[in-house]
């Protein structure tokens, strides 16, 4: 958004104690706006203790409070405490236990950043802002039949490597329209420098890994705590030989190489039998079993408009757009057909490795700069 377009609303910034959003407070105070701050609390699991759980937030919040301070912004906290396990713990561990890979983090921003917030306390602003390394652009409407005078799309950051915009492709067109991104146009060592020449408390401060708002604790520990293990066997896919156990499928992903943990690698996880609870491996590199020219996706969900419906793409003759099933800079090329239900997404370039029913497939353009959406991976 253009500063002259934000001069006039309320603004609400997610501080989370790291640099991103200290900076994104910066630019704010630059413009002359003075946003209300909140950090949101997440906290322990609801059946564990303070332990390691919140070894992150207490930093966090120090963090937070110090930067909304330099600037005179009030601060408060919203215990989202509650929501966080309830609505993004449940959608996890059903896609996992199902045989799944699901991205927390894409449906915290859907549920949580944008959610649970916004019913708590961002009703009250007109545009909600965060940290992420993403884009807006509105567009007026020509001869569209829309209750709304302007189009507004999310946008890639010129970041490839921290462009965020597949962690909010799940997210709803309401909550688009308040979305403001004020670092989104930056590199991150741009964002660095700025901390530092400002003297941000978190200018060095390292960006945070694994899981929104789970500290150090890493995914399989979370997924632990909520299924258990249920060990089964693992078979070479090629022989049929059985060359180990695992612990649950649902700490493996499809194309996976790291943390197999077996003799004679490298092993790369290429399927699971959920009924038989076997995990099927392949050894050598990139092994043929692990790559895909072709999926289907379902449920797709549109950001901004269908573009299925609103007449802009020929679903029977082929869409072409550009994708990512993971969080990578890569792009891949691709074209959606649609004779029936679902949709089917045929890679251009050759096949893709480690496609995986549960993720989200995120659609682009051809230029790769606006985002369309996400559908997930049948």
């Amino acid at each position: 958004m253009k500063p002259e377009q934000i001069q006039d609303k309320r603004i609400a910034l997610l501080l989370s104690g790291g640099v991103d959003s200290a900076v994104a407070l910066h630019l704010l105070k630059e413009q002359g706006l003075t946003p209300d701050c909140f950090y949101i609390k997440i906290g322990a699991a609801p059946e564990e203790g303070g332990d390691q759980w919140d070894c992150s937030m207490e930093e966090d919040m120090e963090m937070a409070t110090a930067v909304a301070a330099k600037y005179g912004c009030k601060l408060d906290v919203v215990d989202c405490h509650n929501d966080y396990w309830e609505r993004v713990t449940s959608y996890t561990m059903e896609k996992v236990k199902a045989g799944f890979t699901p991205n927390p983090d894409v449906m915290c921003n859907r549920l949580i950043k944008f959610g649970a917030f916004d019913e708590k306390r961002g009703k009250d602003y007109d545009l909600i802002a965060t940290g992420h390394y993403a884009q807006t652009e509105e567009e007026e409407i020509v001869n569209r039949k829309s209750v709304n005078s302007k189009l507004k799309w999310l946008c890639t950051s010129p970041d490839p490597v921290k462009d965020q915009t597949d962690f909010l492709a799940q997210i709803y067109d309401w909550q688009l329209r308040k979305a403001l991104f004020p670092i989104g146009h930056l590199l991150k060592d741009e964002v660095r420098t700025i901390a530092e020449r400002e003297h941000l408390v978190n200018a060095k401060r390292k960006d945070s890994q694994g899981i929104c708002f789970l500290g150090k604790i890493n995914y399989n520990d979370y997924v632990r705590r909520y299924l258990g293990e249920k060990p089964g066997d693992v078979v070479e896919l090629e022989t049929g030989k059985k060359i180990g156990q695992h612990k649950g499928l649902w700490f493996h992903t499809i194309g996976q190489r790291h943390g197999l943990g077996f003799g004679g690698g490298p092993w790369f996880a290429v399927k699971k039998d959920m009924e038989q609870n076997v995990l099927y491996v392949s050894h050598g590199y990139d092994p043929s079993a692990a790559y895909r020219e072709e999926f289907q996706v379902g449920d797709i969900h549109w950001l901004t408009l269908d573009m299925t419906n609103d007449g802009a793409w020929d679903m029977e003759h082929g869409a072409e757009i550009t994708f990512k099933i993971r969080h990578t800079p890569e792009f891949h090329r691709g074209m959606l057909t649609q004779h029936s239900s679902p949709v089917t997404l045929k890679t251009l370039d050759g096949p893709i490795h480690g496609v995986a029913p549960g993720q989200f497939c995120v659609i682009y353009d051809k230029e790769h700069h606006r985002c369309y959406g996400s559908a997930e991976i049948i």
